[in-house]
């Protein structure tokens, strides 16, 4: 009876939900065709954008004897009003005198197309769902009495942020322009770095209210096609209301939605973006949010950082290291330091286990109780940090850190060693930040592990972790590629970066067409005539 009674519940739901989605696309979705009486599209718009005080209607007349009617119809805010006036009423008003009385209302529609704009975006609509989408779009649309058609001009003029250095995204050396909100100008920041007619852009909207535009870039003579179809696949079968950041893309395309490592990447870099396009990976931008979508996104993506490509290769190589030893640390201190207090005191040397011992006597909670404890303190200011505006935030972390610390400490909750691991912890997290977020749910959990089975729950955790790795994809590529599988010709950008002149070839692991990078170059044959001798 219970089965019954959920299962009807949910039929009505479903049918609920279906009739107001007929009601909405009834509403919005209205694709009837405009009318050649200029008050019929009048009112309808005027029906349609009902309490909507930021729309302006512009009504008009020109001709030799002003017989012809025409209104204007945009958002106020969205559009340059000074072009609108100066470029688009202005020239209307001077050449539309010139229209004798009598002409053909179509021969009249041409002229004025093709003659009497000086605008260069110029469109045609012919149904009232396009023209709406225009007006909300930011566009200006033209309408004349006697024509079925409506011209759509782009004078698009809102107010934008200035392309700026990223602050999630700092560098010593490279570009330090970062995406705005501004979908178009995100393309054009890609187009400067990629002056090639391969690179193409394909656009689309999705949201039921908010028709946020989206565009897929990649490199159609480099990117397999299979990925390609897959990404405009999995962004069409989207249906939500509203798009207002890229982090909602994200959420309906990854492959593994419950898994705690990214599987799609994303920056606020050009440079890095037009990077991954060149490398056969495809590009995806929302209006609205300076944070670009790129996939497919391999694990070793996380260790590698823009800057790398732009110092010399021994540096950034040694760099690499260290972030992967990093994020070994912040990930395995805290368990380690519980497994080998608590279980495995013998692996310490004989002073270091009285040290430690003695730093422990009187603390009332076992070693993870203790991590876990100071691991919570230490998220929390973190989070404290981040959401609090700069200048206090940076006290907050800073000076809570020390004080906190201290006092747990002097106070006799934790141990001076704890403290310490603790701070080494903190530190090296911050070092691959695209894992932070699943560096800190692995820590906590392998702390768990360490506290009941010691040095066996470690290797456990890391276990059932590698497995997970291994079985994740991104759009088809293996997430742990070129490792597992093992590619040896992609190994050279792995765990160190070798020089570009030794880097011939694009990733295999991606699968695309054209794996070429550079021909053989004078350093390369230098090498080969060195290896001869």
């Amino acid at each position: 009876m219970f089965r019954k009674f959920i299962r009807k519940i949910k039929v009505l739901g479903n049918m609920g939900r279906k009739k107001d989605r007929f009601q909405d696309e009834k509403n919005y979705s209205n694709n009837q065709s405009l009318s050649k009486k200029l008050q019929v599209n009048f009112r309808s718009l005027q029906e349609i954008f009902q309490d909507a005080s930021d729309i302006v209607f512009k009504e008009f007349k020109i001709g030799e004897k002003d017989q012809i009617n025409a209104f204007l119809i945009f958002v106020d805010g969205l559009v340059d009003n000074g072009l609108v006036n100066e470029s688009l009423l202005k020239s209307l008003m001077l050449f539309a005198r010139e229209i004798p009385p009598n002409q053909d209302m179509d021969h009249v529609y041409l002229q004025i197309k093709e003659s009497a704009l000086s605008i260069a975006g110029t469109k045609e609509c012919a149904t009232l769902k396009n023209a709406v989408d225009a007006i909300l779009s930011g566009d200006v649309v033209l309408f004349l009495d006697g024509a079925d058609k409506a011209l759509i001009l782009s004078i698009r003029g809102w107010s934008s942020r200035a392309v700026m250095e990223p602050v999630t995204e700092t560098v010593v050396r490279g570009p330090r322009e970062g995406f705005v909100e501004t979908l178009r100008t995100n393309t054009s920041l890609i187009r400067r770095k990629i002056k090639s007619p391969n690179l193409k852009f394909e656009s689309m909207k999705i949201g039921t209210e908010t028709q946020t535009d989206i565009c897929v870039v990649y490199m159609k003579n480099i990117v397999n096609q299979e990925i390609v179809q897959e990404v405009k696949k999995r962004l069409e079968k989207i249906e939500i209301d509203g798009i207002l950041e890229s982090g909602y893309i994200e959420s309906f395309i990854e492959d593994a939605p419950f898994s705690i490592f990214p599987t799609v990447g994303n920056s606020e870099k050009p440079d890095t973006i037009s990077a991954k396009i060149l490398e056969g990976r495809v590009a995806i931008l929302v209006d609205g949010t300076p944070f670009v979508l790129a996939v497919p996104y391999l694990l070793v993506e996380a260790f590698q950082n823009s800057e790398d490509y732009y110092a010399r290769p021994f540096f950034s190589s040694l760099i690499r290291i260290l972030r992967y030893i990093s994020f070994g640390i912040s990930i395995l201190a805290p368990a380690s330091y519980v497994a080998i207090t608590t279980f495995e005191q013998e692996l310490l040397p004989a002073p270091l286990v009285i040290t430690t011992a003695a730093s422990l006597e009187g603390v009332p909670f076992p070693p993870v109780i203790e991590a876990l404890m100071m691991g919570a303190v230490f998220e929390i200011l973190r989070e404290a940090g981040v959401r609090l505006p700069r200048p206090v935030g940076q006290a907050v972390s800073i000076v809570g850190a020390l004080v906190i610390g201290q006092s747990a400490v002097a106070a006799g909750f934790v141990g001076a060693p704890m403290v310490i691991v603790v701070a080494l912890t903190a530190i090296a997290s911050f070092v691959v930040p695209v894992l932070t977020d699943a560096g800190a749910i692995i820590r906590f959990l392998l702390t768990v592990l360490a506290g009941l089975s010691g040095i066996y729950g470690i290797m456990l955790g890391i276990a059932v972790i590698l497995t997970h790795l291994c079985s994740l994809r991104s759009f088809g590529m293996p997430y742990t590629s070129p490792l597992a599988p093992m590619k040896l010709s992609d190994m050279k950008d792995v765990f160190i970066r070798v020089p570009w002149w030794a880097m011939l070839t694009r990733p295999r692991a991606l699968g695309m067409k054209n794996r070429v990078r550079q021909k053989s170059n004078r350093m390369t044959e230098q090498a080969e005539n060195d290896q001869k001798k």
